[in-house]
């Protein structure tokens, strides 16, 4: 998708340079800087968007950690890509969408700023129900909807989601759409799991640290694992648990697990438990924009509640302790917003 992703240059100015605009940018693991750059204009066949809200993803805590290559190559690099904001200026020969309109982006990086710049691929239009302050997570619907979709879901399956961070509330909120037979999750936070039940969880199981297995808390209702098993974590390590957790012949949907994993996988039990592995994001074009506007139509209509996830905002000058309590493993944060007009 990089033919897809976000074109401007990031050109650093002085702050009082009539046409500056605020970005944060990755100065070092563990350290986000704000700095001024020219604000971009769109070219042919694109859109410049005035960014509201931005979500603090999974992706970004990795480059923040230093774990993971930021998504958007640029020198400082720059994070951020669950966006909502307003369509601002068009390009010649843009065509569908007018000045004004309220959206949602994807496979748009570098988006921690107050201004950017894509192609109309990366945008839809959101309906006057839906804020914008609930409207950025709608991008992480599409990868979302074809978890679900690989995982082939269906009333005689027993699923099991592993983690319910931002993502795993998300994925049981659309996995209950589905009626499985049972919808099992884990998680490391008592209120998260509450949360998860609420949305349609049938079980609930409160993992004690993040480096402890799955199977055990699992293994008393379910000693035959799970027909479906799709972890949402960071730690690579879930790949290890997915396995251990899945029924003969069972289904393991990667959402996650960008991490690096430390724990050995066994392969030889992948291929003795005949299991397909299948990873999540869409490959067409086509797809992704098919799942993008199912996932958009679910918030819209009340299926997916993507408004109480958020649990913390904070204007784009403080985006270091934004991300630094997104960051805290033992805080009660679940989904923090950046908001790029403050």
């Amino acid at each position: 998708m990089a033919t897809r992703m976000s074109t401007a240059a990031l050109r650093l100015v002085p702050a009082g340079h009539p046409r500056a605009q605020r970005v944060a940018v990755l100065a070092a693991p563990g350290r986000l800087e704000l700095a001024h750059a020219e604000i971009p204009a769109p070219g042919p066949g694109e859109v410049r968007v005035k960014v509201k809200w931005v979500g603090i993803c999974g992706s970004d805590l990795e480059a923040f950690r230093g774990t993971r290559q930021p998504e958007f190559l640029t020198t400082p690099a720059r994070l951020g890509h669950e966006v909502a904001g307003i369509v601002d200026q068009l390009g010649p020969e843009t065509a569908g969408l007018r000045a004004g309109d309220p959206v949602v982006c994807r496979y748009v990086w570098g988006a921690f700023a107050e201004y950017i710049v894509c192609k109309p691929f990366n945008l839809l239009r959101v309906p006057a129900n839906v804020p914008l302050r609930e409207a950025s997570l709608i991008e992480i619907l599409p990868g979302v909807l074809h978890a679900a979709e690989l995982g082939a879901i269906a009333p005689h399956r027993r699923v099991l989601i592993m983690g319910q961070g931002v993502s795993g509330l998300v994925l049981t909120q659309v996995a209950r759409l589905y009626s499985p037979q049972a919808l099992a999750v884990t998680d490391l936070k008592p209120r998260n799991l509450e949360l998860a039940r609420r949305y349609g969880a049938t079980h609930a199981y409160l993992i004690p640290r993040p480096d402890a297995p799955t199977r055990p808390a699992i293994e008393r209702d379910f000693p035959a694992g799970f027909d479906v098993v799709i972890p949402c974590l960071l730690e690579g390590d879930g790949v290890a648990d997915a396995i251990d957790c899945a029924a003969f012949a069972g289904r393991i949907v990667l959402y996650g697990c960008i991490g690096v994993c430390h724990r050995p996988l066994d392969f030889f039990k992948v291929h003795r438990q005949r299991l397909d592995i299948f990873s999540t994001e869409p490959k067409r074009d086509l797809d992704m924009r098919r799942f993008f506007d199912e996932g958009l139509k679910l918030v819209a209509q009340g299926l997916v509640n993507t408004a109480e996830i958020v649990t913390h905002e904070f204007p784009l000058e403080r985006i270091q302790q934004a991300f630094e309590l997104r960051n805290d493993p033992r805080g009660e944060a679940i989904h923090v917003l950046v908001d790029c007009e403050t």
